[in-house]
C-alpha cells in the first residue's frame, strides 16, 4: 500500500472560504495515513491583512494550524514564506517548502480551467514539474 508521511497544504488565510474542499481533503487524508499536515503561507515582509510584519504572519498562520489540529483532530504544522513577491515567487516558493519540510504529498486547491491557462501554468502543475512531491489539485 502506497503511503504518504508529510503533507503540505497550501493556504491563503484570506481566502480561506474558498479553500474549505481542499482543507477537507487534506485533512481526511492525514487521517487515512497518520501523515501530519504541514500549512504553508506566503506573504511579503512589508505590512499587510495578515500583519504588520512577518511575525505577526507566522503567528497567525500558527493559530490557523493550531486551530485545524484541534476541529479536525489531526497533527499539523505552520511554514511560513516570506518572499519579496509572493506573487511572482510563489511556484518556487511552494517548491522550495516542499523540500524543507519534506512533503511527499501536495493538496492544494485550484480553478477551473479557462484561457488564461494557455499562457500562465497552474501553481500545482509547476509543483509537479520541479518536486518529487505527488500533487492533488482540488476543484471547487
Amino acid at each position: 500500500m502506497t503511503t504518504f508521511s508529510r503533507i503540505m497544504a497550501p493556504v491563503d488565510l484570506i481566502h480561506l472560504d474558498k479553500l474549505q474542499r481542499a482543507l477537507d481533503i487534506a485533512a481526511d487524508l492525514s487521517g487515512f495515513y497518520g501523515a501530519p499536515v504541514t500549512y504553508v503561507g506566503i506573504s511579503a515582509a512589508t505590512p499587510g491583512a495578515l500583519g504588520h510584519n512577518p511575525a505577526e504572519f507566522a503567528d497567525r498562520l500558527s493559530q490557523f494550524a493550531d486551530a485545524e489540529s484541534r476541529r479536525r483532530s489531526i497533527a499539523t504544522a505552520s511554514h511560513p514564506v516570506i518572499t519579496h513577491d509572493p506573487a511572482r515567487d510563489l511556484n518556487p516558493a511552494l517548491a522550495q517548502a516542499v523540500e524543507t519540510i519534506g512533503a511527499d504529498l501536495v493538496v492544494m486547491a485550484t480553478h477551473i480551467p479557462n484561457l488564461a491557462d494557455h499562457f500562465w501554468p497552474s501553481h500545482g502543475g509547476a509543483l509537479s514539474q520541479h518536486t518529487k512531491a505527488s500533487v492533488f489539485l482540488v476543484r471547487p
